[in-house]
């Protein structure tokens, strides 16, 4: 990892003022999708600063970050399940496993590695992020289901906003454990790390981000029910963990269930089933949709014949 710092002087039209995270992108400094990624701080007067907070002209903001190191990993072939394409998007059905992007412990046979041998083109576009080149947004290794990546930074930045700006529509499909209390609902909390645990999130009253998920429930056996959810909002395991708090966890989920005696050793019953977004140059929404995978038919064909 290397440190890195850059001070920069506002400038902007009298009386005008700007998000700090929206001015750095537009000065150039970095993507607004990398901000996670690099560990951004800024500090204006030696005072560090949220990135919603506004500057005006000829504020002085000092700049650091933690650029990754680029990982050593190459294109790989792989049997890519395209849904749609053009000079823009990629949008594809990720089979449940794969990984999306390289990270600890995972450098080879992610999809990362699948669009760039596919695309001989993107890591030249992408050359500042070889991590996520093109990933707008990621599912979770065993999460099925759609999902869309950008190539070029520009189609990037268009359609990342709309994830920030919670314009897109995303839905799931789940297997739960129990039954919901109402056939339509929402799910309502902040959503915070486990301090216990760090690699899972819980349900907090104040602490943490807002997370809001609504359901509908599609069908129900004596157990179990199959639902649709709506993400208004993109947490980390945000629907693992609002599911769980209803005390309805998603079946198969191996972190925050457990294994269910009836069902046996079923795989995380999670898929990104549906996503509305409009695409860079047009302006009216687009709507995605990835088949209902094998494994959801088999447990419902199964059930059905308790």
């Amino acid at each position: 990892m290397n440190k890195e710092t850059k001070e920069i002087i506002v400038s902007l039209p009298p009386e005008e003022s700007l998000r700090v995270d929206k001015y750095i992108s537009h000065a150039g400094v970095m993507r607004r999708s990398q901000f996670e990624s690099h560990k951004i701080q800024v500090f204006l007067n030696h005072q560090e600063i949220k990135l919603s907070k506004k500057v005006k002209d000829k504020d002085v903001l000092q700049i650091s970050w933690t650029a990754p190191d680029e990982p050593d990993f190459a294109p790989e072939k792989m049997d890519l399940d395209i849904l749609f394409e053009n000079d823009d998007v990629i949008v594809l059905n990720k089979p449940q496993g794969l990984v999306v992007h390289p990270g600890a412990g995972h450098y080879s046979g992610t999809l990362v590695q699948g669009l760039l041998y596919y695309n001989q083109q993107l890591g030249n576009h992408f050359e500042d992020d070889p991590l996520r080149p093109g990933i707008v947004h990621r599912l979770d290794k065993d999460t099925s289901g759609l999902i869309i990546t950008a190539k070029t930074p520009d189609s990037l930045e268009a359609l990342s906003e709309q994830f920030r700006n919670r314009t897109t529509e995303k839905y799931y499909l789940a297997f739960i454990k129990g039954r919901l209390p109402t056939r339509r609902g929402k799910i309502e909390t902040f959503i915070t790390r486990d301090e216990k645990n760090r690699k899972k999130f819980k349900v907090h009253e104040t602490k943490g981000k807002y997370a809001l998920t609504k359901y509908e429930v599609l069908e129900s056996w004596e157990r179990y029910s199959l639902i649709k959810l709506k993400l208004e909002t993109g947490r980390t395991h945000q629907i693992r963990v609002h599911l769980l708090s209803m005390g309805c966890p998603i079946l198969g989920d191996s972190l925050y269930a457990r294994k269910d005696n009836i069902v046996g050793d079923v795989t995380l019953m999670l898929h990104s089933w549906k996503l509305g977004i409009v695409l860079p140059g047009e302006s009216e929404m687009r709507h995605f949709e990835a088949p209902v995978p094998e494994r959801f038919n088999e447990l419902k064909e199964r059930l059905n014949q308790k």
